[in-house]
C-alpha cells in the first residue's frame, strides 16, 4: 500500500501541513485511499460539530437574556391591553343583561 506522503496527490507544505488533491470520484490510486479519505472527512465533520457546539455555548447566555426580555415585553403588552379586554367584557355583560 502506498503511503499518502509518497503519493503524487499529497503535497506537504513548509509548515508541515498536508494538502490532499485526491478525489474519490476521479483519481484514487488504491482502495485504502477511499477509507483514508472517509476518515479525514469524518474528522472534519466532527471538528465542525464541536466548533458549532462551542459557539452555541457562547450564545446561550445571550439567547436567555433575549428570551427573558421578549417575555417581559409580551407580558407588558398583555397588561397594557387588558383594560380594553376588561371594558369589552363589561360591555358584553351589560348588553346580555338588558
Amino acid at each position: 500500500m502506498i503511503q499518502c506522503k509518497d503519493c503524487e496527490f499529497c503535497q506537504i507544505g513548509p509548515d508541515g501541513r498536508r494538502t490532499f488533491k485526491c478525489d474519490p470520484f476521479v483519481n484514487i490510486k488504491e482502495p485504502e485511499c477511499i477509507a483514508k479519505w472517509q476518515l479525514m472527512r469524518l474528522d472534519m465533520l466532527a471538528s465542525s460539530y464541536q466548533e458549532m457546539l462551542r459557539w452555541y455555548g457562547k450564545m446561550a447566555p445571550l439567547q436567555d437574556k433575549i428570551m427573558k426580555y421578549m417575555q417581559r415585553e409580551i407580558e407588558d403588552l398583555d397588561e397594557s391591553e387588558r383594560w380594553r379586554l376588561d371594558d369589552e367584557d363589561q360591555e358584553d355583560e351589560d348588553t346580555h343583561t338588558e
